[in-house]
């Protein structure tokens, strides 16, 4: 049997990426001859990759822009964050403490992002932290990416692990979306960059913090999925 599998978004779950996205994005619109001035107020675009929070910023500025031109901004972006990947970035206060004690109730653990998976994994890695993950699978991993539950349930796949025996934990409607197309149970954070307070999209369970997170409770959300489905195994309770 698999072992249980907690699956994490990246961006505005697990690490605040924030300072450094906007902070590119400031500096790409301005070398482009945008204005950057309103990049610091962009967090709500984070999340569904670089492409949509670039269009999301030049909306804001009434300009709409044809495929090349886009296509240049966007490689521009690329070029920048990588080099500037984890300069403010940082996981979110509790993550390595969530980690720890899941790992010692014998979870293990994948990232499920639209963020590029190179760029997730050089994150990751900066971060100390990529080889704590069984999987990490970015937009471009698979030919659909989140809110398609075929984006999640590859991840869980790549990690070998199954859905039945997964929680997903993310902060935005993309998340929760693919996991209920899924069929996986979700944990929301309230400390995301979604613009639509997670409390209104009724997770399984909503935590302001991540200490508030426990493999009982984990456990308790895909003993309860099981239910729901009666042919699927359950696991054993969480230590």
């Amino acid at each position: 049997m698999a072992p249980p599998l907690l699956v994490f978004d990246l961006d505005g779950t697990l690490v605040d990426t924030a300072p450094d996205l906007l902070s590119t994005l400031g500096v790409v619109l301005r070398r482009h001859n945008y204005s950057g001035a309103d990049a610091p107020t962009l967090s709500d675009g984070i999340g569904h990759g670089a492409r949509h929070l670039i269009e999301v910023a030049l909306a804001r500025q009434n300009v709409t822009l044809d495929d090349a031109a886009l296509d240049a901004v966007f490689r521009d972006f690329l070029h920048h964050y990588e080099a500037n990947i984890c300069v403010g970035s940082t996981l979110f206060p509790g993550a390595g403490a969530l980690l720890d004690r899941f790992a010692a109730a014998g979870w293990d653990f994948a990232v499920c992002t639209n963020k590029k998976e190179g760029l997730s994994r050089l994150l990751l890695e900066k971060l100390g932290v990529a080889g704590r993950f069984a999987a990490i699978c970015g937009g471009d991993t698979f030919p659909t990416c989140k809110p398609h539950p075929a984006h999640l349930t590859g991840t869980i796949a790549a990690a070998s692990g199954a859905p039945e025996q997964s929680v997903m934990v993310g902060d935005s409607r993309t998340d929760i979306d693919a996991a209920r197309a899924a069929g996986v149970p979700f944990v929301g954070v309230s400390f995301g960059y979604a613009p639509v307070p997670m409390a209104e999209l009724g997770p399984d369970v909503l935590i302001d913090r991540f200490d508030a997170l426990t493999p009982e409770t984990a456990a308790r959300l895909v003993h309860e999925r099981a239910g729901k489905n009666p042919g699927t195994s359950r696991p054993a309770p969480a230590a």
